[in-house]
Parts: structure tokens; sequence; C-alpha cells
């Protein structure tokens, strides 16, 4: 699906709860080390010299908990195979003398990752192991190519590219990645990271923040910042209307423009002639430098970004902030 409609800013406080359910797991326990059961998690477990007391496929609940036999709602979430064995164990000599719990992992369900945009297979996939980004783009079947003038070229835009972690996005630089074989930018994803790739040839405008709708326009010749935020229906009331700062570039090295409105309502100055895939964000209170906003704008974008293609291609998403806002000074 191409990234051309309005942001769909709903639904989505199932996911962030379970997000950082398994970030408080995750401290405690590193996965890399010793993987950790979640919520999704299907085992099989049985009681060793009792064949009849075998039950494959038990799931780890929404709530971290699994029951077998007089063990009900045993707390698996955060625990190791080998842990929840003794924690179903301790319960089960209770009723059995002696008993050896034997535990299978089937599917490794509850660590994942989202991969959107232009990439073959895009979505969530468990992440049953540890991964990069090139692995993750390889499960993917790739990035999406096509052909532009008798050649065949990438479709996805790396400068605009993205890996977003814990509410945060991470420093890579996928050019250096994918054109120039630099490893140092071939992160170890963790459990919960979006990787995005949005598309090289759509042309579109995003308008983001204080607005009345905030999401996406098509491009069109000589559109303004007060022509496109007039067509996403204009300010909102906590909007902070003097300025409004574009981003234009990549995410690493952006060019940044205040657009003045004041003085542009007021016929003392021109409006801003935008292009292609330009950033326009409209603060809901004032600042004085651009470089103060930035971060704002661009979470503002990333969270646009994968709302839109997570309710598209895996379900609803957060209104939460993807990333914090930037400090003013």
């Amino acid at each position: 699906m191409k990234l051309g409609q309005a942001v769909l800013f709903s639904g989505l406080a199932f996911l962030l709860s379970w997000a950082r359910a398994e970030e408080a797991a995750e401290k405690t326990v590193s996965w890399r080390e010793k993987y950790t059961l979640g919520p999704g998690d299907i085992m099989d477990v049985g009681l060793y010299g009792h064949p009849e007391l075998d039950r494959s496929h038990l799931f780890v609940q929404p709530d971290g908990t699994i029951s077998y036999l007089q063990a009900q709602n045993i707390r698996a979430g955060g625990l190791t195979v080998d842990e929840l064995r003794e924690q179903m164990q301790a319960k089960l000599a209770e009723s059995y003398k002696n008993p050896r719990v034997m535990i299978s992992p089937v599917e490794l369900r509850s660590k994942k990752y989202f991969i959107l945009g232009k990439v073959v297979d895009n979505g969530v996939f468990s992440m049953d192991r540890p991964m990069t980004i090139l692995e993750a783009v390889a499960r993917s079947r790739g990035i999406e190519t096509g052909l532009f003038e008798s050649n065949t070229v990438e479709l996805a835009d790396l400068e605009r590219s993205f890996l977003a972690r814990g509410g945060k996005r991470v420093e890579v630089d996928f050019q250096k990645l994918f054109f120039e074989g630099d490893m140092s930018q071939n992160v170890q994803l963790e459990p919960g990271d979006y990787l995005y790739f949005p598309s090289a040839i759509s042309n579109e405008i995003y308008v983001l923040g204080q607005v009345v709708s905030p999401g996406v326009l098509g491009f069109s010749n000589k559109l303004t910042v007060l022509g496109a935020i007039a067509r996403r229906e204009g300010f909102t009331t906590a909007a902070y209307r003097e300025k409004v700062l574009v981003v234009r570039g990549s995410l690493k090295k952006p060019q940044l423009f205040v657009v003045d409105t004041n003085e542009v309502l007021k016929g003392r100055g021109a409006d801003f002639l935008l292009q292609p895939k330009d950033i326009v964000y409209v603060s809901s209170r004032p600042w004085k430098y651009a470089e103060d906003l930035f971060d704002s704008a661009v979470g503002a974008f990333i969270e646009s970004a994968v709302t839109v293609w997570t309710g598209a291609n895996v379900g609803p998403f957060i209104t939460n902030p993807l990333l914090p806002k930037a400090q003013i000074r």
C-alpha cells in the first residue's frame, strides 16, 4: 500500500502495553543470552512417566501465564524454559511425587519486529533468534524494485528510511549499508523494532503536528506551506502559527527552513514553495531555533509512517507519539 492516506491515529493501547511489558522483562534477562518466554509462545508439555498427561500446543496467554494440570496460571512471561519448568514442578509437587516436567517449545512468537514500506513482504515477523537489518530485509525477500527508463531501480528511499526503537530513532546510515557494504551499519534488531523503507518514487508532502487533519498530500506544482496546511483543514486551536518548520532531504543531513507565516499572511513575505517529500511541521508552542524542533518533526513523520503502514498491513497502532517532543530553548 502506498503511503498516501491520512494518518490513522487510533487504537493501539493493547500493543503499546504489551511492548512495555516486554521491555520490563528484557531489563532483567537479555533475550540474546537466553530466550525468555512471552505471550503467544507455544509449547508441548508433559510429565515424565505419564504419557497420558501430555498436552500439546499450550499457549502463553496475553497476561503472560500458562496452565498445565494443577499448575494453573503459572507466570511464564519473562522466564526461560528451564525457569518455567522449575515453577511447574514446584506446583505439581503438591499433587505428584517427584514430578519431572518436560517442555518442548513448538513456536516462539512473542518477540516480534516490524518491517514496513518498500520491501517485498512487509508486516510483523517473529524473532526467534538474533537478527540484523540485512537478515530482516532478506527474510522479507529484499527491497522492492521497478523499471525506470529501462533500468531496474530500487523503490525504497534510503535517505528517509529509519529504524525506530523504544520511542527513538536509531542512527543507521542505510545508504552506507546497502550501497557501500558498511557492516558497522548492520545493526542488531531488538524485539519491538520498526524498520521502515518509504517509497523513492512517490511525490508526497507530509503535513504534521498541530493541523486539523495531519497526514499526507499528493504533490502539485506551486504548492506552498500555507496551501498545504489549508488542504489539511488548517491549524488547530493549539497551533503555534507564527512559524512553521519545513524539513527537506535526508533524515541524517536535512535542510531546515523556517517559514514566518505571520509575515506571509500580512503580505510582507512570500509563501514557501514545497518540493516532493518535504515535511511541514506545526508546533504546539513557541520555538526559536529550527534544530530544536527537528526531533519533533521527524518523530511525527516516523509516527505517521509507522501508523499508516502498521494499520494497513498489521492492525491498529498507537496514538501516543513514538518520539518525545524536542526541548525548546
